[in-house]
């Protein structure tokens, strides 16, 4: 029978991570102790750390310290942005957040994916854009290569896998556009 998927001859392309696999282990190293551990109320240590690694972010930005970054040189964060318990900012790509953004507990952005028509399952970064004044509510699930538009606001538990136009309310799974806020 041929094989579809051979996951023996996956490679991740070379440059891919942006940095080399030591500089990785070391970021995962101090998020999972220095940025994980810290008390609730260190929100600068945290965005210090962050940027330390090459994140860019803005001023009062706050972060829990439950969230995790997977590799911070690929994101951007502006000013009075929030991001919430439990999150995942899997920033296998570029992840760009605006400001005066709420991510709220458990949701994922989501920026790679897999070429599932090679049997090598290549990798595929995707960037994903968050404008300004965003609201993601709870659990939002946020695919690789979506723009969510100025003012969106992505309802509780909702999976987008496809452009939010601004200012409009977008709910369900997968989620479409419901009315405008």
């Amino acid at each position: 029978m041929k094989k579809i998927q051979d996951l023996g001859s996956f490679e991740l392309q070379n440059g891919f991570r942006g940095r080399s696999r030591i500089y990785v282990q070391f970021w995962w190293l101090i998020q999972s102790t220095l940025f994980g551990c810290s008390p609730q109320f260190m929100y600068r240590w945290r965005v210090f750390l962050l940027k330390s690694f090459g994140a860019k972010i803005g001023s009062n930005v706050l972060i829990r310290p439950s969230a995790r970054v997977t590799y911070p040189w690929k994101v951007r964060i502006g000013d009075n942005s929030w991001i919430g318990d439990n999150v995942t900012v899997y920033s296998l790509s570029d992840i760009t957040i605006g400001a005066d953004v709420v991510i709220s507990q458990r949701s994922y952005i989501c920026a790679a994916t897999h070429d599932y028509s090679k049997t090598s399952f290549d990798m595929i970064g995707k960037k994903v854009t968050i404008e300004d004044q965003v609201w993601l509510a709870t659990d939002v699930f946020v695919a690789p290569g979506i723009n969510i538009g100025r003012g969106a606001v992505i309802g509780a538990r909702s999976s987008v896998f496809k452009d939010v136009p601004p200012g409009n309310i977008s709910v369900g799974n997968p989620s479409i556009v419901v009315r405008s806020r």
